[in-house]
């Protein structure tokens, strides 16, 4: 704990032009300054020409309900280290959308060797039922082209959106549309399980289809499109209400 307060304090010190990792939070994650600009480029995009890393530390800040300062501190580094989902926290860089019809389907195109087949099938379903429990909307699996495409694939895997590697980026979706909109992937680097060892695979299911469907993120602590991952007990997972009001003014409530 010293170590960290000790490089923190020493890269407030020196601004953003030490180029070495600088903050070492956990093993797999370190951080440079690049390291920041990028996150905050991925995930706190702007298209204002000029500004700085400052403004976009404070964008991030005022999301994440913490006190802007547009500075470094331990709680921004705790954030930036945490595994999460690949998509933008950024309401306009989201362009959400939803489908024009309540009965979906989805194709599994490949199985984590993380689980047996029939546990990955089981938990996606589990993680449709969600949604199909407060909407009405139908999830059916089929073996043809289907609406929704689920895939697992490390670095680069043919949509422009590579994963990072082990922590961090865990998975991403599309919002609906044609192609390859809908569709769920998820980073093969990462440990896939049903418990609370490594990656809960249903919590991040579930979040990516709530993707899937339109939801952006919210930066409501405990809602399951919050973007930072947290484990909690799928057996007694219930949908937060901030999320089943927003998912409800996309398709409505159940019939």
């Amino acid at each position: 704990m010293k170590y960290v307060l000790l490089c923190t304090a020493f890269f407030l010190l020196c601004g953003f032009s030490f180029p070495r990792p600088i903050l070492e939070v956990k093993p797999l994650v370190k951080l440079t300054q690049k390291f920041i600009e990028d996150y905050i480029n991925k995930f706190f995009p702007s298209n204002l020409p000029n500004r700085t890393l400052e403004d976009g530390l404070k964008e991030m800040q005022n999301f994440f309900h913490m006190t802007v300062t547009g500075k470094i501190d331990p709680s921004i580094t705790e954030i930036m280290t945490k595994s999460r989902c690949g998509l933008p926290d950024v309401a306009e860089f989201r362009r959400s959308s939803v489908w024009n019809k309540k009965d979906l389907t989805y194709r599994i195109k490949n199985y984590t060797p993380d689980l047996p087949k029939s546990k990955v099938d089981e938990i996606i379903k589990k993680a449709w039922e969600v949604w199909s429990a407060v909407t009405p909307l139908t999830f059916r699996k089929v073996s043809r082209l289907a609406d929704i495409e689920i895939l697992f694939a490390s670095g680069a895997h043919g949509d422009g959106n590579s994963f990072d590697g082990r922590g961090g980026i865990l998975a991403h979706a599309f919002f609906p549309g044609r192609g390859i909109g809908g569709d769920a992937h998820f980073d093969e680097s990462e440990q896939w399980s049903e418990s609370n060892k490594e990656i809960n695979f249903f919590l991040v299911a579930a979040h990516e289809f709530g993707h899937s469907l339109g939801l952006e993120h919210t930066n409501v602590r405990g809602a399951l499109m919050f973007p930072i991952y947290s484990y909690v007990n799928p057996a007694t997972f219930r949908l937060p209400d901030d999320d089943r009001q927003r998912i409800q003014r996309l398709y409505g409530p159940k019939e």
